[in-house]
């Protein structure tokens, strides 16, 4: 299978792929993407789950256990538990990240939706975000998902990712590039 985006060539892109095929046939393509948003947030507020899924030390049947455990006392059931499962009996849980950013990038690529990933020096205030997502929208022509992360060590402005474009307009990058050009000159 050719692509045009890498991770959908790997091992998370086609275990997404066959969940995003079979949630998309069972008309279930909103309750798994909700099901997988709900336990990536587990995910990254977790540090012991996050252990868990990344460590090798865990055999396949103490991840699939313990994975079951926290999709039931989270609620997460059907197909997106049953997948989480499935990648834990398959010793897959390290790619689930990966996984649900790929599954998350085939529905909203289904809705005609392209996702940005937004880096700011400040969280920003609900104006702001409105203005950057117009602005995105008129840029590349289709409603866009933002995810925000706040990032200090930027000094201020944004660095957004679009697929393989990126627009950095961050002050760090700024007075890098003033200071490359200062040395260039003296």
């Amino acid at each position: 299978m050719a692509t045009d985006e890498p991770i959908l060539a790997s091992v998370a892109g086609r275990y997404a792929s066959a969940l995003f095929e079979l949630a998309q046939e069972q008309r279930q393509l909103a309750q798994v993407e909700q099901s997988l948003a709900a336990f990536q947030q587990l995910l990254d507020g977790s540090a012991d789950l996050m252990r868990l899924v990344r460590s090798p030390v865990f055999s396949s049947d103490e991840q699939t256990a313990a994975i079951a455990a926290v999709l039931e006392r989270a609620g997460i059931g059907g197909l997106a538990a049953n997948f989480l499962k499935l990648a834990a009996r398959n010793r897959r849980l390290f790619a689930v990240p990966d996984m649900i950013r790929a599954f998350r990038a085939m529905c909203a690529r289904a809705r005609g939706e392209v996702e940005a990933n937004v880096a700011t020096a400040f969280p920003l205030r609900g104006d702001q975000m409105q203005a950057l997502r117009e602005a995105l929208k008129a840029s590349v022509g289709k409603d866009v998902l933002m995810n925000v992360k706040v990032d200090p060590a930027l000094l201020g402005g944004l660095v957004v990712k679009i697929g393989s474009r990126m627009i950095d307009s961050s002050l760090r990058t700024k007075l890098n590039s003033l200071k490359i050009l200062m040395k260039e000159v003296g």
